[in-house]
C-alpha cells in the first residue's frame, strides 16, 4: 500500500469536518512547494542576471581538446 492509499484509508474513518481539515493542510502544503519552486527559480535567474554579459562565449572546437 502506498502513502496515498494510507492517507485515503486512514482520511476515510474521520469526520467530515476533520477530513476538511486534513484536505485544507494538505493544499496548503502543496502551495507551499510551488511558492518554493517560484523562489528558488527566481533566486536562480537573479543570480544569471546578475553576471549577464561579463563571460565572452568562444567557439568551441571537440577536435582542439585532443591537441593537448
Amino acid at each position: 500500500m502506498n502513502i496515498a492509499e494510507r492517507i485515503y484509508e486512514t482520511v476515510k474513518t474521520l469526520p467530515e469536518h476533520t477530513a476538511c481539515e486534513v484536505l485544507s493542510f494538505a493544499e496548503r502544503l502543496q502551495a507551499k512547494q510551488v511558492e518554493d519552486q517560484v523562489a528558488r527559480r527566481k533566486a536562480a535567474l537573479a543570480t544569471l542576471a546578475k553576471y549577464q554579459g561579463r563571460f565572452k562565449a568562444e567557439p568551441f572546437q571537440r577536435e582542439d581538446c585532443y591537441d593537448r
